[in-house]
C-alpha cells in the first residue's frame, strides 16, 4: 500500500480544479511552538513539503462550478492535524457554508499530531462540528480518502462525507498496524483496512483513481448542487409519453380482462436473462450517473447511484435480480445498506427513487442470523417516515419481503408484466396444494400483475411493454424513464406537509378495493 498517497496536495488540485481557477484561503499561522525540537521539525517539513501546514484550503472551480476544497499534505509530517490545521480547516469549512458552496475534502493523514498530545486530538470536535453545520445546512460534503487516512482524521470529518470516495488500495483505519501490534500482539490483516474491503461492505462508496475523480465529482455535484432549475414536468414527459404514464395526469383507463397480461405469463417473462435490469435502465435514460458501491460490489443484489433522470435529480437503490446466470437473493446488508442510503435523500434534500425486482430475501441461516426479517420491518419504517419525495418502481419481479421493503412511496409505477406476491407462485403452490405444480393457477387467482396491484391502490401507472422489456430494451427504458421523470417532476411540486399526508392517506387504504363496503 506504500508510505503515502503518490500525488501532493497541490497534484492532486491540478487533476480536480479548472486550469487557473483556485484561489487560497489560507492566512499566516499563528505564533509558533515553544518547544524547539518541535519547532524545528515543523520547519523541516516546510521547507520538504514547499506548504507551510499538512493541509491547503481555497475555492476554485470544478468544471465550471465553484467548489470549495481543502486538501491535506502527507509530505508535511504525514499529513498530521494540529491545532494551527484544525483551524485552518475548520476556518474553511465554514467559510464554505457562508458562501452556500459545496465542500470536498481530500484528506491523507496519519491522525493527529502526537507532538501536540490532547490539545490536537479535541481539535477534531472543532473540525466535526463545522462539518455538521456545513451539511446541515443542505450543502454537498464530499470526501475522498487518500492513502492513508487513519485515527482521528478518519474517525471524524474524513468520513462525514455524504459521499465518501477513496484512493484505490489506500489504507484506511482507526489504527494503524504498527500501533495495533504493539497494543495487540498481533498484526492486523493486510486486507482489513483496505479501501476495496470497506467498499465492499458499504462503507465507502467507490474507489475511484485519482485520475478519474473529476468526472466523478463533476457528476455528483451535477445532481446534489445542479446549476439550474430542474426540469417542468411537462418538459420532462417529453413528446410520445404513453397515455396515464405521466404522474398527475391520472392514470389510463384499465384494460379490459381480455388484454390484461396473464399473470403467469407475466412471471415467467420477468425471469428472462435477458430482461433489462436496474442497472440497464439507469444507463439508458439517466443524463448524468454516479454508480456507488454496495454490499457485495458489482456482484451484490443492490444497486445505488446518483442520477439526474429526465431532468430530476435523484438517489436511486435499486435490486438487481440476476447475475453470472443466478438469482441475487436481497441480504439484511444491502437493506441496511437501503435505510443508510434513504437517510442521506433526506439529508440532502433528494427524491429517493426504488426500484423493485428480486426473487426475495436471502433465505438461510446466516441469513436469519444476520436479521433479515428484522431488517425488512426497519427498512419500512424508515422510509415510511421519510420526508423526501420518494417513488418506487415495480421493474419485474416483485417477491416477498425483499420487495416489501422497498415498496413505501409517495407513487408507484410498474412495468406491464412486473408483479407482486408474499411468495414465488411455486412456494404458493406448496403451501396450498403440497407441491409445486399449482404455481400457474395461483398466480392468476392471487392477484399479483400490475394491473391487479393497480386495482387495489399500490399502483398508480402501469408502463406498458410492447409486448416485453426484453423484446425491446431500449425503446421500453425510454418509455419507463420519461414516465420516471414526469413522476419526480409532480412530486417536487407538492408542498411537504400535503405530501406527507397523502402518503399516510395512501397506505391506510392500501387493498380497499377488494375489501367491499366498510373495508379500510
Amino acid at each position: 500500500m506504500g508510505t503515502g498517497s503518490a500525488l501532493t496536495a497541490r497534484q492532486l488540485l491540478g487533476l480536480l480544479v479548472d486550469p487557473g481557477t483556485f484561489r487560497s484561503w489560507d492566512e499566516p499561522l499563528g505564533p509558533q511552538p515553544s518547544d524547539p525540537g518541535y519547532r524545528a521539525a515543523l520547519t523541516r517539513a516546510r521547507e520538504r513539503s514547499g506548504v507551510d501546514e499538512a493541509v491547503i484550503t481555497g475555492v476554485g472551480l470544478i468544471a465550471g462550478r465553484e467548489t470549495a476544497l481543502v486538501a491535506s499534505e502527507f509530505g508535511f509530517l504525514g499529513g498530521s492535524i494540529g491545532v494551527a490545521t484544525a483551524e485552518r480547516i475548520t476556518r474553511a469549512v465554514e467559510r464554505a457554508t457562508a458562501g452556500r458552496l459545496p465542500l470536498v475534502a481530500l484528506p491523507v493523514s496519519g491522525g493527529t499530531r502526537m507532538q501536540e498530545g490532547s490539545a490536537a486530538f479535541l481539535c477534531m470536535l472543532r473540525i466535526t462540528a463545522a462539518v455538521q453545520a456545513h451539511r446541515a445546512a443542505g450543502l454537498p460534503y464530499l470526501t475522498y480518502l487518500r492513502n492513508p487516512t487513519m485515527g482521528g482524521v478518519f474517525a471524524s470529518w474524513g468520513t462525514l462525507g455524504q459521499l465518501v470516495f477513496a484512493e484505490p488500495r489506500a489504507r484506511l483505519g482507526f489504527l494503524g498496524p504498527r500501533v495495533y501490534e504493539e497494543l495487540r500482539g498481533v498484526e492486523l490483516p493486510a486486507d482489513v483496512q483496505l479501501a476495496e474491503t470497506l467498499a465492499e461492505r458499504g462503507l465507502v462508496d467507490a474507489v475511484v483513481a485519482p485520475e478519474g475523480l473529476r468526472e466523478v465529482l463533476r457528476r455528483s455535484l451535477a445532481v446534489l448542487a445542479p446549476a439550474g432549475p430542474p426540469t417542468t414536468p411537462a418538459a420532462a414527459s417529453g413528446p410520445g409519453t404513453p397515455a396515464g404514464v405521466v404522474a398527475g395526469t391520472g392514470p389510463e383507463p384499465a384494460p379490459t380482462p381480455a388484454e390484461r397480461p396473464d399473470a403467469w405469463d407475466s412471471v415467467r417473462r420477468t425471469r428472462r436473462p435477458d430482461r433489462p435490469g436496474t442497472r440497464e435502465l439507469l444507463r439508458r435514460t439517466a443524463e448524468e450517473l454516479v454508480l456507488l458501491d454496495a454490499p457485495g460490489g458489482r456482484d451484490g443484489a443492490l444497486v445505488r447511484a446518483l442520477a439526474v433522470l429526465r431532468g430530476q435529480p435523484a438517489l436511486v437503490v435499486g435490486q438487481q435480480r440476476q447475475g453470472r446466470g443466478h438469482e441475487r437473493p436481497f441480504t439484511a446488508a444491502d437493506l441496511r445498506a437501503v435505510r443508510r442510503s434513504a437517510r442521506l435523500a433526506e439529508q440532502l434534500g433528494l427524491p429517493l427513487v426504488t426500484v423493485v425486482d428480486t426473487a426475495g430475501a436471502e433465505l438461510s441461516a446466516a441469513a436469519e442470523l444476520d436479521g433479515v426479517a428484522v431488517e425488512i420491518a426497519h427498512c419500512l419504517t424508515t422510509l415510511l417516515a421519510l420526508r423526501t419525495p420518494m417513488l418506487a418502481v415495480l421493474l419485474g419481479q416483485g417477491s416477498g419481503g425483499g420487495a416489501l421493503a422497498l415498496l413505501p412511496a409517495d407513487r408507484v409505477l410498474a412495468a406491464g408484466h412486473a408483479w407482486l406476491a408474499p411468495l414465488p407462485p411455486e412456494g404458493a403452490s406448496a403451501i396450498v396444494h403440497r407441491d409445486g405444480t399449482h404455481a400457474a393457477e395461483l398466480a392468476r387467482s392471487q392477484g399479483i400483475g400490475a394491473e391487479d396491484l393497480r386495482a387495489v391502490g399500490l399502483v398508480d401507472a402501469v408502463v406498458p411493454e410492447l409486448p416485453d422489456a426484453a423484446d425491446e430494451p431500449a425503446a421500453f427504458c425510454d418509455r419507463l424513464g420519461r414516465a420516471i421523470g414526469a413522476a419526480l417532476g409532480t412530486l417536487a411540486a407538492v408542498p411537504e406537509a400535503e405530501r406527507l399526508t397523502a402518503r399516510a392517506r395512501r397506505h391506510r387504504r392500501l387493498g380497499d378495493a377488494l375489501a367491499g363496503p366498510g373495508g379500510g
